[in-house]
């Protein structure tokens, strides 16, 4: 049954970096233990341009990180040490447990070339007997995650379970999410088992019940009674399909999630003090607390 609709919200993150924001949202803060979604670009840019949207080192806790590109690439480094060239269609999963700083640097001229950049990026957030867990980072080749196709309908399971198919990808709660391609007409449902569930719109469009829903819209979906039929629109449809089991409720300030309130005053001040690392080979700068006039931060005593 479907309970919401939400229409995103659109902002630029600077020299021509346009996202549209979907959750958290004011009414549906989470889907299972999805807590946040942006989707950025398409955008094109020229090459002199593409190091001006470059994302400094910043910090996170309590959550999973999940960046998936359907076109340009990004450099990943981290406070583990780990760099990482992100591509279309792979999987990138970096779990902040207790703590870890990262940058998304585009040093590639051709990052926002061709199709330009499009990327999606989600968090996850962990359930409590994990949020205080090691961080970690896995890249996921194409070739490792599960493909189906079942006439007008293709699929690639990034993460958990669903038509049957099941991902390699390392998770800590009941999850789905689904990147699917559907042709003009074509019909389908979504996973089932799972508390909350939802389809997010990247392009194209769907009719659920006959009514007509499009491009940047995210639909929630109970597990409540029949599931609805979804019909792809006369351009059809690219959807990311995700949810799972509920892990609570959860604070968010800025990067940081967390099931306890004062946990995420903890980690504000671990940051301003340096008690989360930046990346070995990407410390010459970092983004500082929101509202700071000047970087706050201090380097701990060696």
């Amino acid at each position: 049954m479907l309970t919401m609709v939400i229409d995103p919200r659109r902002a630029d993150l600077g020299h021509g970096l346009l996202v549209q924001r979907i959750l958290p949202f004011a009414k549906r803060r989470m889907v299972g233990p999805f807590i946040f979604l942006d989707h950025a670009g398409p955008v094109q840019l020229p090459a002199q341009e593409v190091r001006k949207v470059d994302v400094r080192p910043h910090p996170h806790i309590g959550l999973s990180t999940v960046s998936y590109l359907f076109s340009g690439n990004v450099t990943h480094r981290d406070s583990l040490g780990v760099k990482q060239v992100i591509v279309p269609g792979e999987v990138n999963w970096m779990t902040a447990g207790r703590g870890i700083s990262h940058s998304e640097r585009f040093e590639d001229p051709a990052a926002f070339a061709g199709q330009g950049l499009e990327l999606l990026q989600s968090w996850v957030a962990l359930p409590e007997a994990d949020e205080e867990t090691d961080p970690s980072f896995d890249n996921y080749l194409v070739e490792a995650l599960p493909e189906a196709r079942d006439g007008d309908i293709w699929m690639r399971l990034i993460a958990g379970e669903a038509y049957g198919l099941h991902s390699k990808v390392k998770t800590h709660s009941p999850l789905f999410y689904v990147h699917a391609v559907l042709q003009a007409g074509a019909s389908f449902t979504l996973p089932r088992g799972y508390e909350e569930r939802a389809i997010y719109i990247a392009s194209g469009s769907i009719e659920v019940g006959g009514q007509p829903h499009v491009a940047g819209q995210m639909l929630v979906f109970d597990r409540v009674g029949d599931d609805p039929t979804l019909k792809a629109g006369t351009a059809g449809a690219v959807l990311m399909l995700l949810g799972g089991d509920s892990v609570g409720p959860r604070h968010i300030w800025w990067n940081f999630v967390s099931s306890r309130k004062e946990r995420i005053e903890q980690a504000k001040d671990d940051w301003e003090s340096g008690r989360i690392a930046l990346p070995p080979d990407d410390d010459e700068e970092f983004i500082p607390l929101p509202h700071q006039a000047a970087p706050p931060r201090i380097e701990p005593l060696s």
